[in-house]
């Protein structure tokens, strides 16, 4: 990233933008790409392996993701706008945690792979195939922009279990639901 890259605040569970459908971007204008360049310098600010919009507070269907980074810490990010899966198959069941809930990790179960279709920041067409982890952070950070997180597809009884620390979550928010607490 460039040195003009700038960290965007992460928004935490509780900030109604994270449960809203994201809207689709109608043009890659200099101002979303300037955007995109800013969440995908906090997706690796943050340690993260995707990063969806409505995570840093704009309800826009655009993430970025680069899954490999993890192991080979060769920066090669990937930007998804207004995807699409085309299809999934296989199950696998890996845990998950979310830049958006904090210190939270649960077990998911997730199609092993995934066929999507979006624009890249070209606006150009593009088709990404993946299996195993690449499946799991597309189809987690896809989740982001129809207002679902992780946590939806876990079993009641371990929602029972985790429900202190998201109530705490939750107070970092306003009565509006926005998030008051930028510091994570």
């Amino acid at each position: 990233m460039n040195r003009k890259s700038k960290l965007l605040p992460i928004h935490i569970y509780g900030d109604k933008v994270l449960r809203q459908k994201a809207l689709p971007v109608m043009e890659i204008t200099n101002e979303i790409k300037k955007f995109v360049l800013n969440l995908i310098f906090t997706m690796y600010e943050r340690d993260g392996l995707g990063l969806a919009a409505p995570q840093v507070g704009k309800s826009l269907k655009i993430f970025v993701c680069d899954p490999q980074w993890s192991k080979t810490d060769i920066k090669k990010p990937l930007v998804l706008i207004n995807p699409e899966i085309l299809y999934a198959e296989g199950e696998q069941v890996n845990e998950e945690g979310c830049l958006s809930i904090p210190e939270i990790y649960e077990k998911v179960k997730r199609f092993k792979s995934i066929k999507m279709k979006a624009l890249d920041l070209e606006g150009q067409e593009v088709i990404h195939e993946g299996e195993d982890l690449f499946a799991v952070v597309m189809q987690h950070e896809n989740d982001h922009l129809n207002g679902v997180m992780f946590i939806d597809h876990i079993p009641s009884i371990r929602k029972m279990i985790i429900k202190k620390k998201l109530k705490d979550l939750s107070k970092t928010t306003d009565s509006e639901g926005n998030n008051i607490s930028h510091d994570l």
